[in-house]
């Protein structure tokens, strides 16, 4: 395990107390989209987990948003408006790399779906659960691993619920 960056150990511990065998999948080259993993691991995009971390809050403009994570299949994109709404609030806003990496203890694009530094409430795309293995980021921009959507469901304790931006009809589109 001492061949792994230090970031990937953590995520390898993390699935081990939570009884999910991490096995990290290295590409040198990077997988910093959806579709650059896809293409590199071999699988449909749809089957890659993308961890986006947003803040959420009240509609009081004093209110200190609170971090939540969003796993949205590779295939979609996130609507905000629903995110926030499934956490119960009222907005919801994108979030720098500092705080990312604050509150979680990765880097954007190596964002794993446990390990955390910080506790946060998780929320997955269902589109998810309708493969037999997604992938998702092991720590860093280079490391991945697969796992079952149930177990990633289980494992993060996530609320499964409709997150995708929904496509325009193709008449809609000019």
């Amino acid at each position: 395990m001492s061949d792994h960056h230090r970031n990937v150990i953590k995520v390898i511990e993390a699935g081990r107390t939570l009884g999910v065998d991490v096995v990290p999948r290295a590409f040198p080259e990077g997988a910093k989209t959806a579709r650059d993993a896809a293409d590199a691991i071999g699988v449909d995009v749809g089957q890659i987990v993308k961890s986006l971390i947003f803040g959420v809050a009240s509609a009081d403009p004093d209110a200190e948003p609170e971090l939540v994570v969003a796993y949205v299949s590779g295939s979609n994109q996130l609507d905000e408006t629903k995110l926030a709404a499934a956490a119960g609030a009222s907005t919801c806003v994108r979030v720098d790399a500092d705080a990312v990496r604050t509150a979680t203890g990765f880097p954007i694009g190596g964002v794993p779906p446990f390990g955390h530094d910080t506790p946060l409430r998780i929320f997955i795309d269902p589109d998810l659960l309708g493969y037999d293995e997604v992938w998702a980021a092991a720590g860093t921009w280079n490391d991945v691993f697969g796992i079952a959507p149930g177990d990633l469901a289980r494992a993060t304790s996530g609320v499964i619920t409709d997150l995708r931006r929904d496509r325009p009809a193709p008449s809609d589109q000019r």
